[in-house]
This record gives C-alpha cells, sequence and structure tokens, in this order.
C-alpha cells in the first residue's frame, strides 16, 4: 500500500512537471505550428549611392556616385485606402506559413518607388555620340543632371518580389496580447516600372524582369488575441538589376545596383487550422 501510494505521488509529480515546462513552452511560443498569417502595410526607403551604366546604339556612359530617393505621399484616404489606388502608396503585402513553432516561411511584395534625385553633380564616364548631345559628357568629368538629359525613376515600382525566412520570439505574454520579435531574410526577383527619359527617347513604360534582390530584417510584432498583429520591421538589402528597360528601343538599358533600408509598418491577421 505504501510502495502503491509512493508511485500514485511520483505519477503525479511527473505529471505536474510536464504540464509546469509545456505551459512554460507555450507562454514562449510566439506563434504556433500551422498558422498562417498575412499583412498589408507602408513602407520607406533610404539609398546608398549608386552607378548606373546606360548603353544604346550611339551611346556607352556610366553615371558614378548618384544619389536616389522614394517618393512617398501625404496621408489621404483616396490614394490609402480606395481598392483602385492601392497601389499608389509605396506598400508591402505578405503572406506566410508557420512550418514549426516560431519559424515561418513566406512570400510577398515591397512595393518601393526610387527616383534619381535631379540636380546632382555625378562623375562620368564613356562616350555619347547621340545628335545634339555629343558634349553631354567629357569622360571623367563631373555632370550636372536635369531633366533635359535624364529623368530616371522606378517609381510603378521598384517591385521586389521575394520569399523570406522567419524567426518568432516571445518575450511578453499578457492576457489577450503578446509581444514578439522578428528576425529573418530572403531573395528574390526585381520587376520594375520604369519611367526613364534619356536624351529626349521614347521611355519605356512595361513591366519587365531587370534582376535580383536580397535582404535580411529583424522588427517586433503586437499580436492580440491570437488573431490581429501590428507590425514593423526594418529590412536592409541589395537590389541588382543588370537588365533595366530605358527607352522603346529595344538595345537600350541599363544596369543598377542599389543598397537600401526599408522600413515597413503593417497590419494583418493570423489564423490557426
Amino acid at each position: 500500500m505504501q510502495l502503491f501510494n509512493k508511485s500514485n505521488l511520483l505519477f503525479l509529480l511527473a505529471i505536474f512537471t510536464m504540464g509546469t515546462v509545456d505551459a512554460q513552452e507555450n507562454k514562449r511560443k510566439a506563434h504556433r505550428k500551422g498558422e498562417v498569417y498575412a499583412y498589408w502595410g507602408w513602407n520607406r526607403a533610404y539609398y546608398g549611392r549608386s552607378s548606373v551604366h546606360f548603353t544604346g546604339n550611339d551611346y556607352n556612359f556610366t553615371l558614378h556616385g548618384v544619389k536616389g530617393d522614394d517618393k512617398p505621399i501625404g496621408w489621404n484616404f483616396h490614394d490609402f485606402l480606395d481598392p483602385t489606388r492601392v497601389t499608389i502608396p509605396q506598400v508591402n503585402y505578405r503572406i506566410g506559413y508557420f512550418f514549426k513553432d516560431n519559424w515561418a516561411v513566406s512570400l510577398g511584395m515591397d512595393h518601393m518607388k526610387y527616383v534619381v534625385r535631379p540636380g546632382q553633380w555625378v562623375k562620368s564616364t564613356g562616350t555619347i555620340n547621340t545628335p545634339g548631345f555629343e558634349n553631354a559628357i567629357v569622360d571623367g568629368e563631373y555632370i550636372y543632371l536635369d531633366d533635359n538629359f535624364l529623368h530616371l525613376e522606378h517609381t510603378d515600382g521598384l517591385n521586389y518580389l521575394n520569399a523570406e525566412l522567419e524567426y518568432y520570439h516571445n518575450f511578453i505574454t499578457s492576457g489577450f496580447f503578446k509581444l514578439n520579435s522578428i528576425a529573418g531574410g530572403g531573395l528574390g526577383v526585381v520587376i520594375p516600372k520604369t519611367n526613364a527619359t534619356i536624351m529626349n527617347n521614347e521611355r519605356h513604360d512595361k513591366f519587365h524582369l531587370a534582376g535580383w534582390g536580397l535582404d535580411a530584417k529583424v522588427g517586433a510584432e503586437l499580436l492580440f488575441w491570437k488573431l490581429f498583429f501590428l507590425r514593423t520591421e526594418l529590412k536592409e538589402g541589395v537590389i541588382s538589376m543588370p537588365d533595366i528597360r530605358t527607352t522603346s528601343n529595344s538595345s537600350d538599358k541599363a544596369s543598377q545596383t542599389i543598397l537600401y533600408l526599408q522600413w515597413n509598418y503593417t497590419f494583418g491577421f493570423s489564423w490557426h487550422f
């Protein structure tokens, strides 16, 4: 009888210990295996200086140390919430699946915008034989950029379609909400719709697969009732575009590699099947 009592006591102690450990593990879970999430939001982007190489039938030149900016718009209901105009701002959207507790894979689009800043002096190398622009650059000298010579922007936009691997860690669980951290990285392709006017040539105005990208990110998430979340992310990456269409002439190309820092602020939903 005494052995039976000890066995029961050990059994109950084991169950209690396992339950405590399991409760602690569940408390640390930011998300559970099998959950799916989707979000929508907006971004600001900051770009490093880059070189842009242009080639055509009668020109072959490079502009060095070019500065570009994003193109934010002021808040208004018409552009941000009208379903027919939701891609006018700089937007992000993504869907993800948790294949393990706290680990997810996701697919999304970063719709950034990039505009070569007019009115800047940049170093130029190469040659131009286009009538009327033969003296536009002197090899190795600085050139003043204005729209009469060059206008270049990826504003419809600098579209980075990417897949990412993400890790989530829970810091705080209190009642109906959780505070989670996020770390991850990914790769993808870049499909810009480039608005370029080069020496009065007619621009090419279609989406075009121009290159690839790599990124790494960190972020924070407020999850409410395991259903609705607010999320912010800081993403750093590189976009390499060796095949940018610039004009209606298919032989005219440009190439550019851009380092960027992107800040995203999004909202979304998470649910478990």
